[in-house]
């Protein structure tokens, strides 16, 4: 085995190349996964920083060790060195190892990775080389089935670039991950202000927490690679008690964060963790009890939730970590911006903070990085006292992230009519990305400049109402709904009852029923085409509501809901008494003829309000509260009676030929 050569560090590929080399053996020759491979080597790279800083010059693998290694797997003064080197790193490094830790490489990999390492300077700050190197190492390991600690790098540069950091400003990421906020900050600021001392800013204006020694571990090293300095992350749960989080956070500190922080940008954990449920941390929160609603308005009462989702308890502790007029950028999912479920805590939000901006990310974004939630981001500004309340709302909507929605995100570039690739000045391929338009429309707004972008708006205050998605304040579906208020419009609610109550039916197990789906609808006849029979004990817990002839069933729930599959029936006399999944909702008590009624739901005006309404990512439905809202415009009583007798006519007409068909009784031998 040769020893490595040296080689200069302007070529990123070089360094990138050694990582991979050194991933690849351990994983091929050690039998660990690509978790541990990866934390072997973070570890081994600490021990070489820490041999370069204390100038021990002992990170070094001899050729006659060399030798020895590959004939007999040993080499006693070798293994001796380096594990007493780690020693030292741990010391050294006592906030990210525990003084138990042991390096788990065999010594052939350990002689390997110290041989492609020990002619490299990872402590040399002349050089950004090896930030970018391990930067790109690391996607392609994040990739790889570690994505549930990682944000998409055009997602994170986007915050960056809203958020817009300055150089006095104290930066922290409360679930930071391998650190990727923190490095896009540090590295818009050196572009930003070319005079910024990195090393400084480093030490003295970034923090970064994460509950993941390895992870937090890996964010060190990123920064440690940026400039060799005092980097300020800590290994803690950012949940825990606040007074113990910042005494963690300022020990060493040369900065006083008292006051709290300037910026804070995160995407916290979510989806797949559970919920929390401990008593004495959920008792820390006002989002950790529960709320009731109250004259428009949402109390807290001493009540503690039976269980939160980590993300809501970090939003109430992101705002607690700022100072008055800080900000903050977090990626959550698209429920917590529209669930009716969820309208206190938009409210909480309102009530401590000043609403900057909201961004719709689109559903391939976190694919990636192994899962398909559809997020959005909020851009927040302290605001305890909560004075202001007449300002404008950026909106933003990104339909193409620049990459595909597959397991390597494979990059997708702009193509020119003619299906050539766009360039730019360097000769370098565009990628088909709108962040940058959406950024571009950002700064217009703030300069309160007009901007006129397809997937951007803005809105006052004053028009917030419950929800906070993109979707539902869109330009367009706003005009639907102000064309609808300035007619003759009611309320469904108004015109019709909207039944919810369970059938006793299904309080008899044995008893005999029969059942509709919302795949038993003809979605273009407005009729029930079939149903199936079993035992109530047999039906799905989904099956609620009985039916009786005249009613109107319409789907508020599944993937059709709002389209041109959206499922609306009437029932007729041969389906009385089935019960219905309460995936529909039942209309009776028509306060206007329920045939027209039956007409508006196929209209434009109807799909798009109930698209509107939709929430939830993994099944959309709609709210009772929401279809009790929905407008129906009200034409003169001889439109009405018009369309009712024509509606009316074309359902006998089916009905009859139904009859017709199904009289038909020939016997084929």
């Amino acid at each position: 085995m040769d020893l490595a050569l040296d080689f200069g560090l302007s070529k990123v590929d070089n360094l990138l190349k050694r990582f991979e080399e050194i991933h690849n053996y351990i994983y091929a020759n050690d039998g660990l996964s690509t978790q541990q491979t990866l934390e072997e080597i973070i570890k081994i790279l600490f021990i070489k920083i820490s041999d370069e800083n204390n100038r021990h010059n002992l990170f070094i693998i001899k050729s006659e060790e060399l030798i020895h290694l590959k004939q007999s797997n040993s080499s006693l003064d070798f293994l001796s060195r380096i594990n007493n080197l780690f020693e030292i790193t741990k010391k050294e490094f006592k906030e990210v190892f525990d003084p138990d830790d042991k390096i788990r490489l065999s010594a052939t990999s350990l002689g390997f990775t110290v041989n492609k390492l020990q002619t490299i300077s990872l402590s040399d700050s002349s050089s950004d080389a090896k930030g970018l190197a391990f930067q790109k190492f690391l996607e392609h390991q994040e990739k790889g089935g570690r994505g549930q600690f990682f944000t998409p790098e055009p997602v994170i540069n986007f915050c960056v670039e809203i958020i817009q950091p300055k150089p006095d400003e104290i930066i922290i990421d409360p679930a930071c991950g391998s650190g990727g906020f923190l490095i896009s900050a540090l590295n818009y600021l050196s572009r930003t202000y070319p005079n910024l001392l990195r090393e400084g800013f480093i030490t003295n204006n970034i923090f970064g927490v994460d509950i993941n020694k390895s992870i937090a571990r890996i964010a060190k090293m990123k920064l440690l690679l940026e400039a060799n300095c005092q980097a300020n992350i800590h290994c803690t749960n950012s949940l825990d008690d606040l007074d113990e989080i910042k005494l963690i956070i300022a020990n060493g500190s040369k900065k006083n964060i008292t006051d709290g922080f300037d910026i804070i940008l995160t995407n916290p954990p979510f989806g797949s963790n559970g919920k929390i449920t401990n008593t004495k941390m959920l008792s820390q929160y006002d989002l950790g009890h529960k709320w009731i609603s109250s004259d428009n308005q949402y109390v807290k009462t001493k009540t503690l939730s039976n269980g939160i989702a980590a993300e809501i308890l970090f939003i109430e502790r992101c705002l607690q970590l700022l100072k008055e007029g800080g900000r903050l950028a977090i990626v959550l999912p698209n429920g917590h911006f529209e669930n009716p479920s969820l309208e206190y805590l938009r409210f909480y939000i309102k009530q401590k903070a000043k609403l900057i901006a909201i961004i719709n990310l689109p559903q391939e974004t976190f694919i990636p990085y192994g899962t398909g939630v559809k997020t959005s981001i909020l851009f927040l500004e302290k605001d305890t006292d909560n004075k202001k309340t007449e300002y404008p709302i950026f909106f933003g909507k990104i339909t193409k992230p620049g990459y595909q929605g597959n397991k390597n995100g494979t990059p997708i570039y702009k193509k020119d009519n003619y299906g050539a690739l766009v360039k730019d000045e360097c000769g370098n391929p565009l990628l088909d990305e709108d962040f940058t338009q959406v950024i571009k429309d950002y700064k217009a707004f703030q300069q309160k400049v007009p901007f006129d972008s397809s997937n951007t708006f803005s809105i006052k205050y004053k028009e917030i109402n419950g929800r906070f998605d993109y979707d539902f304040y869109s330009p367009e579906n706003r005009e639907i709904i102000s064309n609808l208020e300035g007619k003759n419009s009611k309320r469904l609610g108004e015109l019709a009852d909207i039944i919810k109550v369970k059938s006793k039916k299904l309080n008899i197990p044995d008893k005999i029923v029969d059942y509709v789906e919302l795949s038993d609808i003809n979605t273009h006849s407005f009729e029930i085409i079939n149903s199936t029979s079993s035992q109530v004990h047999e039906l799905p817990s989904r099956a609620s509501y009985e039916l009786k002839s005249g009613d109107i069933i319409t789907a508020v729930a599944g993937n059709s809901i709002g389209t041109r599959k959206h499922a609306t029936a009437l029932v007729t006399d041969e389906f009385e008494g089935f019960i219905c999944t309460n995936g529909f909702r039942v209309l009776r008590n028509f306060k206007i003829d329920p045939y027209y009624l039956l007409y508006f739901f196929k209209s434009d005006s109807f799909l798009k309000q109930i698209y509107m309404y939709r929430t939830g990512a993994a099944i959309p439905n709609v709210s009772d509260s929401d279809l009790s809202n929905i407008l129906v415009n009200i034409p003169d009583p001889e439109t009405i009676k018009s369309v009712s007798e024509k509606m009316k006519s074309a359902f006998n007409l089916r009905q009859e030929s139904k009859k017709q068909i199904e009289s038909i009784n020939l016997v084929f031998a």
